[in-house]
C-alpha cells in the first residue's frame, strides 16, 4: 500500500518547475465575480477562500 506522502511527493517532482515554465496569474476579482466566497478542490478535498470585511483573503479546509 503506498503512502499518501509519498505519493503527493511524486507528483509534484513529476511538473514541470516555475523556471520552465510560466507562472500563471489569477486576479481575484476574475475568481469571485459577485461573490465573497468560493470553493476550492484539490487532491479530493474542498476548501474554501473568502474575502474579509478588510478585503484579505482567507483559505480554510
Amino acid at each position: 500500500m503506498s503512502n499518501d506522502r509519498s505519493e503527493r511527493s511524486l507528483a509534484a517532482a513529476s511538473l514541470p518547475s516555475s523556471e520552465e515554465r510560466p507562472l500563471k496569474r489569477y486576479q481575484s476579482k476574475d475568481l469571485f465575480r459577485l461573490n465573497r466566497e468560493i470553493e476550492i478542490e484539490h487532491q479530493g478535498r474542498i476548501y474554501r477562500m473568502r474575502v474579509t470585511q478588510l478585503n484579505k483573503l482567507i483559505l480554510t479546509a
